[in-house]
């Protein structure tokens, strides 16, 4: 969720100012990325409506736009050997063990414990001494000796200490490139100006700096440096930084409880940015005409489960009735009430019920509760269990007959009159309280002491259904 986030926020920001929105796969992890999350990606930005300008499927003039294509075509390979005869980067032979020891050693000096530039200056003899070892070095960059300054467009201006900031690996010894060469060289080639992302990457800002102006003087780029703001961190429960163990982390839970996408980046604009006017529902094109980067705070968001959830509600709330059963469909069908395509039967029961409990949900899965029992066939209609225990006692035995005979007598099955024939039966014959009265009818019926509208459901359920499923609990 955290990088829909900064998704989100880096197109508002490119529709805010009449920018190009680009998609970029960043995809050199072997060990990590496949085909599966590739198309995973894609479709989710696409469920999600950010549509990009440039990027995989779109296209555009600096394909192309995944990385592992980029390395298969010796990019980064290129750009390294460019990197390492201009100066700019060194082999380092220096082993794990040999890295690990004088870490330890800097730590109890009490000094900087990051790369002591061991490898910075060896003689042609030493380099000839590792290789005889069989030493395969990894590639460093040699940061420059002074502090990094830059103006973020989130926090103001921020300085790194020149100590602070040791020379970093670009190029694992197996010839692996590692993203801190791969995404600013694909900044530089594809001529990238505004970046927003998240504040953990905060650190990595002063080596790509410096790695920049490298590559404008290696003739890789013509000299764009990228503007970075870096957006803060979701914190989840007891205020920790939202994992991506946590379950209100992934996008496909969200998805699988129902929630529309419209909600989810209403509440994700809410962490970190403000519209306004205390206004908090609005749709994304609402959100990048009104989006300047002085309303995105650098102090931590909370992600609220029940605020997301609620904000959901209210948008399912917004659907005309013909679209939200559209929605709902999936989830029916996932949950095996219905195969598709749906009967005529069932699209006018769904055209029937939808209207009904619209105003009850908060997600699309919620549906399957609701709507089940009117979509069942009768032999897969069950009462719950423990519903049935609570409310089909044998106190409810009168109930059930009296509804029996009221219903059967009714000529014009309405909801009007099936609401007066129940109510002058149990409540005027039998002198019951409305929730005495209905609940037992309606667990026997709608198989829950939650459903649907009670009349208007057995309306769309039919006589004779209704009276076998009264006859089946009485």
């Amino acid at each position: 969720m955290g990088m829909v986030r900064t998704a989100l926020f880096n197109w508002a920001y490119a529709r805010h100012t009449g920018g190009t929105f680009v998609f970029r796969i960043e995809d050199t992890d072997s060990a990590r990325d496949s085909e599966e999350s590739y198309i995973a990606l894609l479709e989710a930005m696409r469920w999600l409506g950010l549509n990009w300008d440039e990027g995989p499927e779109v296209g555009g003039p600096y394909e192309p736009y995944r990385q592992s294509a980029r390395m298969r075509d010796g990019v980064y390979t290129d750009v390294a050997n460019r990197l390492r005869a201009g100066g700019f980067a060194y082999d380092c032979y220096c082993s794990t063990e040999e890295l690990e020891a004088r870490r330890e050693q800097a730590m109890a000096e009490k000094r900087a414990p990051g790369y002591d530039r061991h490898c910075r200056a060896l003689s042609a003899d030493q380099v000839a001494g590792y290789v005889s070892e069989g030493r395969a070095p990894v590639l460093r960059f040699r940061m420059p000796d002074h502090d990094s300054t830059w103006d973020d467009l989130v926090r103001g201006p921020i300085t790194f200490a020149a100590d602070q900031v040791p020379d970093f690996v670009l190029v694992r010894a197996n010839g692996e490139p590692l993203y801190t060469l791969v995404n600013p060289v694909d900044d530089a080639l594809m001529r990238i100006t505004h970046v927003l992302r998240g504040e953990d990457l905060l650190s990595s800002t002063p080596r790509q700096l410096a790695l920049y102006g490298a590559l404008a003087e290696i003739g890789v780029s013509d000299g764009t440096t990228p503007r970075f703001g870096h957006l803060p961190y979701v914190m989840g429960e007891g205020n920790k930084k939202l994992s991506k163990r946590d379950p209100e982390s992934s996008l496909q839970w969200y998805r699988d409880e129902g929630f529309l996408p419209e909600a989810l980046l209403n509440y994700l604009a809410l962490l970190g940015w403000s519209m306004g006017e205390d206004r908090e529902f609005f749709g994304k094109d609402e959100m990048a005409a009104a989006f300047t980067l002085d309303r995105v705070s650098p102090n931590p968001a909370r992600f609220d489960l029940k605020k997301c959830t609620a904000i959901n509600g209210d948008w399912i709330r917004t659907l005309s009735a013909e679209d939200l059963a559209v929605r709902v469909v999936p989830y029916l069908v996932e949950a095996g009430v219905v195969t598709e395509p749906l009967t005529a039967e069932q699209q006018l029961t769904m055209a029937a019920a939808v209207p009904l409990i619209q105003e009850r949900l908060e997600t699309l899965k919620q549906s399957v509760g609701m709507l089940a029992f009117l979509l069942l066939p009768p032999a897969r209609f069950t009462v719950d269990e423990a519903d049935a225990a609570a409310v089909l006692t044998d106190d409810a035995a009168p109930v059930i007959a009296s509804s029996i005979s009221a219903l059967a007598a009714i000529d014009d099955w309405s909801a009007a009159s099936i609401e007066a024939a129940l109510r002058a039966a149990l409540i005027d014959g039998l002198g019951l309280k409305p929730k005495v009265a209905f609940g037992p009818v309606r667990v026997a019926v709608t198989g829950r002491r939650i459903s649907p509208p009670l009349f208007e459901s057995l309306e769309i359920l039919g006589r004779d259904v209704t009276l076998d499923r009264l006859r089946a609990a009485g």
